[in-house]
Formats: C-alpha cells, sequence, structure tokens
C-alpha cells in the first residue's frame, strides 16, 4: 500500500454534528420539518447535489441559498479560528504517516476554499500532500470521481490505497474507485450493504493506526 486519502467532515473534523445543529436552529426559525433527515440524507455529497436532495425533500421553491446562507454563518462563527474540533487520533495517524513517508491527500466534498481554511486552522494542511474538494471534480460521492482524482494527483493506484471514511456515500465512492475503503463512523454506522463494501471498519482513528502498526502495513 502507498497512500492513505482521507475524507474531512466526520473523518477529519467533528464537524458534522456542529453543521446538524446550525441547520436546526435555521429550521426553528422557518419552521421546516424533519431537518435532521434531510441533513442525514445529504452526508458526504457536494454543495449542488445538496441543494438538489433540499429542493426535492421541501419543494423547488424552496428558498435553500438563503437558508444555508444563514446556516453557514451559524457554523462559521462557532468555528472559526481553529475551534472546529479534531476527531480523535488525527494528529497522531497523520504524523505517523509522516514518518513513514506515504503519500496523504484529502478528498472532500465541500469547496476548496472551505476546506484549505479549516486545515489551516487546525494545523494540519502541512500533513496534505494533496487537497481535492467539492468543486474540483464534476461528480460527486457516491461517484468514484474525487477519489480518482485524489490518486491520481498522488501518483498511485487505487488499489494500491486506502480511503478513510465516515459517510455511507463515502465508502461506495471509495470502493467504486477501487480503493480499501475504511470507514470510522461518525453520526451512522454501517448498514449490510455498506459493511460489504468496506475494507475495514474501526471505531477511531487510534484504532486505524493501530491496526497499520500491528499488521505492518507500510513495513
Amino acid at each position: 500500500m502507498k497512500a492513505v486519502v482521507f475524507d474531512m467532515d466526520g473523518v477529519i473534523f467533528d464537524s458534522e454534528r456542529l453543521v446538524i445543529s446550525c441547520w436546526q436552529k435555521v429550521a426553528e426559525k422557518y419552521g421546516i420539518l424533519k431537518i435532521e433527515d434531510a441533513c442525514m440524507e445529504c452526508l458526504g455529497i457536494n454543495a449542488k447535489l445538496t441543494k438538489e436532495l433540499f429542493c426535492r425533500r421541501y419543494g423547488a421553491d424552496f428558498p435553500y441559498d438563503e437558508y444555508k446562507k444563514e446556516m453557514s454563518a451559524l457554523f462559521h462563527e462557532e468555528a472559526a479560528g481553529g475551534r472546529l474540533p479534531v476527531k480523535e487520533g488525527v494528529f497522531e495517524l497523520l504524523e505517523y504517516l509522516k514518518n513513514k513517508g506515504i503519500k496523504v491527500a484529502l478528498a472532500s466534498s465541500t469547496r476548496r476554499e472551505v476546506v484549505v481554511r479549516e486545515l489551516k486552522d487546525g494545523g494540519l494542511l502541512p500533513y496534505f500532500d494533496q487537497v481535492i474538494a467539492g468543486d474540483m471534480v464534476e461528480k460527486s460521492k457516491p461517484e468514484p470521481d474525487i477519489f480518482l482524482t485524489a490518486c491520481g494527483s498522488l501518483g498511485v493506484k487505487p488499489e494500491d490505497s486506502f480511503a478513510i471514511e465516515d459517510s455511507y456515500n463515502g465508502i461506495r465512492a471509495a470502493h467504486s474507485a477501487g480503493m480499501k475503503p475504511i470507514m470510522v463512523p461518525d453520526l451512522i454506522g454501517p448498514t449490510a450493504e455498506i459493511e460489504g463494501l468496506c475494507y475495514k471498519v474501526m471505531g477511531s482513528l487510534s484504532e486505524v493506526k493501530e491496526y497499520f502498526i500491528k499488521d505492518e502495513i507500510f513495513a
């Protein structure tokens, strides 16, 4: 194995809970029903597809852009300046991979401007050889485009790479790309379908690191 490609939200940062919390505040203000269900359906996908799913659920006249702007303002108010919490074991795993000389990329459905800012604020950007964001590929997860682009940018074959994901759409995308998907669940655990697509399911990034060490994956 030659590379590891990480998702960001729910894998690197504990951000998805905050996103849902901010959407709940907007939903309460405007009387939007079952916003949590809408958010869960959109885990792992890009902004364009998220808007399509919201409008499909709430109607073509749903003022998504207006509400999304309000939600984003709440989110950045809470998370700005490096206050977005990182997941357990992030720095330890990235440091281990760096010391082993393993290529590392990020493949996030979030816009590149936001991805880079959050990585910089969290002190994580130097660990990544490549950063591929949702606005850099045409098709969103669960299509494999973002992972294929990430592997190409690292100069490695997908079959020689792990993908670390938390969402169903991310696991589907990594599997379709021909990678070895490791699921580290965040808000949702794997279904039978998703478990069948995973190479491994692990409880934390600390556990992923221990697996890499114990099985001498990068020896």
